[in-house]
């Protein structure tokens, strides 16, 4: 079945609760904005897909026997993507797999965590946590889920969420002897980060490709004093081993064992990092602003210790002058004003076998617009922006990907999509 739709959102998911954001601004949570925000100057409003790369070309191949001959087609032309309805659950704020795993895995903000198998919803959720799960806050509830590199043999894996005492929790769990079915009481609390408030609440767990678990973690919304405090583990990216069940070790490269901030941390200076993705050696950050910018950071994984300025910057621009002039931080590679959006998703870049003409395209979201847009970043350099004008997937609350690399992303009113080509012939 493939479709498109336009959703209506509550309330902003990462800026707003109630009547108004956080920043006090009245806020219209109960309908859809009327129209997509205008594109900027630089931006490519299309539908088409970007050009195929030369090596991304499927040629036509023949196998011969001594009695048979079969000749693979090459797909047609790509006139165009869509989105293709694959479930409609709960308010998913994760979409993982285990590594090689066919199956896709749905953590829900209430604290459930579903299965999707063959592009049907397994009945008994994977695992129930919403004893222990506290989702009142728009920004709370569970937040993320990863699994470790070698889950097929360890069965481990972790979840994020928001607790009873409003504090962030990373928490271990072990799948049972049924494989659909993880362990409820084999919960081990990995880390526990008190939070000021319950706003920029912003969190999300992945395994980089060196094996260590990165943890996203929001400034606590007090204002932003945390931002520029290395020293604390709000508004940072962690770096986390876990080799050992149960606990957590510092990696002795971490940028802050010597001194100078808390050992944990990463890199620093985000205000509300919503959804984060590693792609070839990098990591794309959606970082959600607070007056007027929303932003996409992007860094290479060399770029240990990295700040990114918030709260002495919001994307490029001063926001506490005159300290914004005295320290170095790492600027945006994409932003947009609020007039565009208010609240960005960052999303994953795009490695599948069904679109090879996208190859390397980041795709990312705005959850007040309902807009989606990509581009491809190479050598430092932000190329072919395009705004997918005719795909409207509602307030998108996180991306994807399976076990191929398909995209797939996950909105506000529980509806899962992926993202399908469409070509000539079809």
């Amino acid at each position: 079945m493939r479709g498109f739709a336009v959703l209506v959102g509550l309330c902003m998911l990462l800026a707003a609760c109630g009547d108004t954001d956080l920043n006090g601004r009245p806020f219209a949570s109960t309908t859809p904005p009327a129209a997509s925000a205008p594109s900027p100057p630089t931006t490519t409003v299309t539908t088409q897909p970007a050009p195929t790369p030369t090596s991304s070309a499927a040629p036509t191949t023949t196998t011969s026997t001594a009695t048979t001959t079969t000749t693979t087609e090459p797909p047609g032309e790509l006139i165009g993507v869509e989105l293709e309805l694959v479930a409609e659950v709960g308010r998913t704020l994760a979409i993982t797999t285990p590594p090689g795993d066919p199956r896709l895995f749905l953590a829900g903000r209430d604290g459930v965590i579903r299965i999707i198998s063959s592009d049907r919803v397994v009945e008994e959720p994977f695992l129930d946590i919403t004893d222990r799960v506290k989702s009142s806050g728009v920004e709370q509830g569970l937040l993320g889920m990863a699994f470790h590199p070698e889950y097929a043999d360890n069965g481990r894996f972790f979840v994020l969420f928001i607790d009873g005492s409003d504090a962030t929790v990373l928490t271990e769990f072990v799948v049972s002897s049924n494989p659909n079915v993880a362990d409820p009481g084999s919960a081990r609390e990995v880390l526990f980060i008190d939070q000021p408030t319950d706003r920029h609440n912003g969190g999300m767990v992945e395994f980089g490709p060196d094996g260590m678990l990165y943890v996203a973690v929001g400034d606590g919304g007090d204002g932003g004093h945390h931002g520029q405090k290395p020293d604390t583990l709000l508004g940072t990216l962690l770096r986390l081993d876990v080799s050992t069940p149960g606990m957590y070790t510092v990696p002795p490269d971490n940028p802050f064992v010597a001194g100078g901030g808390a050992p944990e941390v990463w890199a620093y200076g985000l205000r509300n990092p919503w959804r984060f993705s590693f792609d070839e050696g990098h990591v794309y950050i959606g970082d959600v602003g607070q007056a007027d910018r929303e932003e996409i950071d992007v860094i290479s994984l060399e770029e240990a210790g990295a700040n990114f300025g918030w709260i002495y910057l919001e994307g490029s621009m001063c926001f506490r002058a005159p300290e914004c002039r005295d320290v170095e931080t790492v600027l945006p590679v994409i932003e947009y004003s609020h007039s565009e959006g208010c609240s960005v998703t960052g999303g994953v870049v795009y490695r599948g076998e069904a679109i090879p003409e996208l190859n390397g395209t980041y795709f990312y979201s705005d959850w007040c617009r309902g807009w989606l847009r990509s581009f491809r970043y190479s050598d430092g350099e932000v190329s072919e922006e395009t705004e997918w004008g005719e795909l409207e997937p509602g307030q998108v609350n996180t991306f994807g990907v399976d076990s191929n690399g398909e995209l797939y992303l996950a909105n506000w009113e529980g509806v899962v999509w992926r993202l399908v080509p469409v070509r000539a012939g079809d």
